[in-house]
This record gives structure tokens, sequence and C-alpha cells, in this order.
């Protein structure tokens, strides 16, 4: 087996009213949040896509299937703690993740520092080693007209 290797995510939800906006595990004041079938938390969405693809393990989709009601509006940092079990049990630990945000609204810089401790917490490693950043949509497309909110990240892992 690998000693290192390397992930990616990408997640992309629709902002709507009605909704609580969940990003990097925090409640986040605003007037829309994210449609989906949990609670849409797309940072923590990409981050767990990015822990199982360096894994070899597919998406949140293979082992969360939205048509499971098991995991209707289940908190997505639920979903990253399994996927860290599922880590640790391959022999892999976090060496680091690297996050993006992109919003055009609502400002989020403020909330980082406090995502990443929260992140950090449930991916049990210090906050040093988890990055998380905003872009603004600048205006362009879904993210742009503040019809959408997205987010990557990218992660390294190794042989624990």
């Amino acid at each position: 087996m690998t000693a290192v290797r390397v992930g990616c995510g990408w997640d992309i939800h629709p902002m709507v009213p009605g909704r609580k906006l969940i990003l990097g595990g925090l409640e986040i004041p605003h007037h829309k949040g994210l449609q989906g079938h949990s609670d849409s938390d797309a940072l923590v969405h990409a981050i767990c896509d990015a822990l199982l693809g360096a894994m070899g393990e597919g998406d949140l989709g293979r082992h969360y299937p939205s048509s499971d009601q098991r995991f209707k509006n289940i908190s997505s940092l639920t979903l990253l703690e399994d996927v860290v079990q599922k880590l640790h049990a391959k022999g892999y630990r976090l060496a680091n993740v690297d996050s993006t945000i992109i919003a055009q609204a609502p400002r989020l810089s403020g909330h980082l520092a406090a995502m990443q401790k929260m992140i950090a917490g449930v991916l049990q490693v210090d906050p040093d080693l988890v990055n998380v950043k905003v872009k603004s949509g600048e205006g362009l497309d879904a993210v742009g007209r503040e019809e959408a909110i997205a987010a990557q990240a990218v992660c390294l892992i190794e042989r624990g």
C-alpha cells in the first residue's frame, strides 16, 4: 500500500430560504441556507470527499446516499466522524487538509477560525493542520448571484 496519498473534494448546494446555513459545522446567521438531504454543509462535504478519495473509497453518495432516510438532516460533522473512523481503520492518518469556500454572501471571514477549530476537532488533529479560506464568487455564475455556495478541499493522508 502507498504510504502517502492525496485526495480532492468539491461540493455545491443551492441557497434557499427557510433553511439554516451550516458551514464548517457552524450555524452562520443568514436569510438563506443550503438545500440538500443532510444539513448540506458544502465545506464539510468537500473535506469528506477529499478524504474518501485519498483512501480510494469513492464519495459521500456511495457511503451516505440521499435515498437513505437515516441521513436526512444529519449533521455533516457526524458524516465526517464516520469518514475519520474509516481513515483510521485503513491505517491512515491525516497529514493536512486545505479547503476553500466559494460564496458571494454572507461574509465568512469572521467565522473561519471557528470552522478550522471545529473541523480539526472532528478530524482529531491540531488546528494548524486544517486550513479554511473563503473566496468571493465575483458576481459570476450561480455562486456570484447568491444562488449557491460551493467548496473545495484537498488533503494529504499517510500511513499512520
